[in-house]
């Protein structure tokens, strides 16, 4: 990510007055858009990860059947594909702007550490929300033009597989990927070179991807997490609060009755942790 232009910079920060939160935000959302986000790179990341969403919903038969087959084919590939995608989008955010000298010099004006965190996620989220929501609202004309196969499959269900279910997974989908990216930009307020945002970012993913996951297993096995409370305590790990939220609110209303997957309160409530969090960790971070 480039430095930015001197009136870019200093926009709000010459003028006379100390500059608003807002008019602060919109300088930094228009820098992170213009040097960081509207580029060849993103549109070749769209393309790819619409191709690849399509020939897993594909050849999967999920496009074929319906819109809730085709979340359950996509449901695993997306836990794996979207923290990475989201790390892509902002591993570097911060620590390339320490390294080019760019916190030094908002550091001489009236900004906030708050405010320059919150304006290179927005900017950043910004992309990383229109790439992934595009990408998977894409699969909807092919599932609807295929709309008149459907398999004795579906006359176990007691609802109906409909378009609302899909963009309620879209939904889901997108804040899922937002609160990767927060997670990248927490590793990225924390590394203090490229090498180490890499490092960074490879070992923010092996925690985010499996050691939440696998902790949860330990504690079930082990009795720390009672098999009563394990509804609730799936919330701990990202990644299984997000499938636990898809499971609750799009593929069991169609499933009829059955025990609950996850809470889709303490789900939520979760990545909301998981968000905060780590937007004030970077925050924090970058304050030192």
């Amino acid at each position: 990510m480039s430095a930015p232009t001197e009136s870019d910079a200093c926009e709000t920060a010459t003028s006379p007055r100390t500059p608003n939160t807002l008019v602060t935000l919109r300088a930094l959302i228009r820098r992170e858009l213009s040097t960081a986000v509207l580029d060849r790179t993103d549109i070749g990341v769209w393309i790819g990860f619409t191709g690849v969403l399509f020939g897993i919903a594909w050849f999967g038969g999920g496009v074929q059947v319906g819109y809730v087959s085709t979340i359950i084919d996509l449901l695993t590939p997306l836990e794996l594909l979207i923290p990475v995608i989201a790390f892509a989008f902002g591993y570097r955010a911060i620590v390339d702007d320490e390294r080019r000298g760019v916190l030094d010099v908002l550091r001489t004006y009236p900004v906030s550490s708050w405010q320059v965190v919150v304006g290179v996620y927005l900017g950043r989220a910004i992309g990383l929300a229109a790439i992934v929501s595009t990408a998977l609202s894409a699969l909807m004309f092919p599932i609807f033009v295929t709309e008149s196969y459907r398999p004795v499959f579906y006359a176990t269900h007691t609802g109906a597989d409909s378009p609302g279910l899909y963009l309620r997974f879209v939904v889901l989908t997108v804040g899922f990927a937002l609160v990767m990216l927060a997670v990248a930009i927490a590793m990225s307020a924390l590394a203090s070179a490229a090498r180490t945002a890499i490092a960074a970012a490879v070992a923010s993913l092996f925690v985010v991807l499996f050691v939440a996951d696998i902790a949860l297993v330990f504690g079930v096995a082990r009795g720390v997490i009672a098999e009563t409370s394990l509804v609730s305590s799936l919330a701990i790990s990202p990644l299984s609060a997000y499938r636990g939220l898809v499971f609750e609110t799009t593929i069991a209303v169609t499933a009829g009755t059955g025990p609950r997957m996850a809470s889709p309160v303490a789900s939520a409530v979760g990545l909301g942790i998981w968000w905060l969090g780590s937007l004030a960790v970077a925050a924090v971070a970058i304050r030192r």
